[in-house]
């Protein structure tokens, strides 16, 4: 009989052998959404200007075989896997899970050293006071540490197939639905670990994602959601590189985000500003006179309450800022973060949305800079 070890070595051999043409051939269209608009309900008169645009479609990246089995707890702490090329997806899916754990966010993961990964890498290597080149050296790597896994696997549960709802096409539409949830169970998996439903697929080749039963076991980014060891001090938003940082009293960081700003300079806020509320899972107002583009906003010729969901047009969280309109918040689409495309508010990934609204507190300063 063979080994285990011989069998688990077979294992690999057939699922990188059986990855080859679907990471030659994939699309992401199945992860598009529709593109939506307008602002939270909150009890101020504020009321955001934003309208997330139509996601893109990712290109096809080198795939990243899952692991056999599930990694043990009792495994030792690690650096970033040795022995793994430094230009290798694998070492860069090691660097982007380091990264999110630690608070450097690099948009959704998906195993490439792209623009927003290397520029979180920058950010690390200067916290760490290391040579910023957003190069994956030896060094760098070295204080990269691995203090769980990076990847995992989870069941689908039946309460996760039960909360899929379909996003109609109209505002109409969705301010009479129950929830703006999930409308799939690749979504709701690639958004509950940070990733890109592309890196979802590579690592879990042989599942359905459109029908997969009660009880399928998936690979995925291990993401530890640590609490907040502090409140944020200040929030840092950079204009030119998009990013948004919160700092403590030492002005260490505590988080680093790639934000979208608005995709007109007129409507980009410099100074400082304040935090007014802080709400999670918020509901929308879709008011037509803020929109005059909507055919079906003219139509209406009335304002809509949209409810709450990971698909509401700011996501799972709202942040509110003492400019009339402006505030901080989630978005369905992560993949657009980091982008100049809103009509002027901040937007982020939902987890660091949800991550961020840990963080403030109403007075909080904001500081916009160029």
């Amino acid at each position: 009989m063979p080994s285990l070890s011989r069998l688990l070595d077979l294992r690999i051999f057939f699922s990188i052998v059986a990855l080859l043409p679907v990471a030659a051939g994939f699309s992401q269209s199945e992860s598009e959404r529709p593109t939506k608009s307008s602002a939270p309900r909150l009890s101020t008169p504020t009321r955001p200007w934003d309208v997330p645009a139509a996601p893109g479609q990712e290109e096809p990246k080198l795939a990243v075989p899952p692991p056999p089995t599930a990694p043990k707890e009792t495994e030792p702490v690690q650096t970033v896997r040795e022995g793994v090329p430094l230009s290798s997806a694998t070492a860069w899916l090691d660097a982007q899970i380091v990264l999110s754990r630690v608070g450097f966010s690099c948009g959704p993961i998906d195993g490439v050293g792209g623009p927003q990964t290397r520029a979180a890498l920058q950010a690390f290597q200067a916290s760490e006071n290391l040579p910023v080149t957003g190069v994956l050296d030896v060094d760098t790597r070295a204080r990269l540490v691995l203090t769980a896994p990076s990847l995992t696997q989870s069941a689908i549960a039946e309460a996760d197939l039960a909360r899929l709802q379909p996003l109609s096409p109209t505002w109409l539409g969705k301010s009479e639905q129950s929830r703006l949830e999930y409308t799939s169970i690749l979504e709701l998996v690639a958004e509950r670990s940070r990733a890109s439903p592309a890196l979802i697929r590579r690592l879990n080749p042989t599942v359905d994602w459109s029908q997969p039963p009660v009880g399928t076991v998936v690979t995925v980014p291990a993401i530890v959601r640590l609490p907040p060891a502090t409140h944020a001090a200040h929030l840092h938003i950079r204009l030119a590189e998009r990013i948004l940082t919160a700092r403590d009293e030492q002005g260490r960081v505590l988080v680093r985000f790639p934000v979208s700003i608005a995709r007109e300079v007129a409507k980009r806020p410099v100074g400082e500003l304040r935090v007014t509320v802080a709400i999670p899972n918020p509901d929308y107002t879709f008011d037509p006179e803020v929109f005059p583009e909507s055919k079906e906003g003219r139509e209406l010729g009335r304002k809509l309450i949209l409810p709450p969901g990971p698909n509401n047009p700011v996501g799972v969280a709202w942040i509110g800022l003492d400019r009339p309109g402006y505030g901080i918040h989630g978005t369905p689409s992560p993949e657009q973060v980091g982008r100049t495309e809103s009509h002027g508010c901040f937007r982020l990934a939902n987890w660091d949305a949800e991550t961020l609204l840990a963080l403030v507190w109403v007075g909080l300063p904001v500081f916009i800079e160029p």
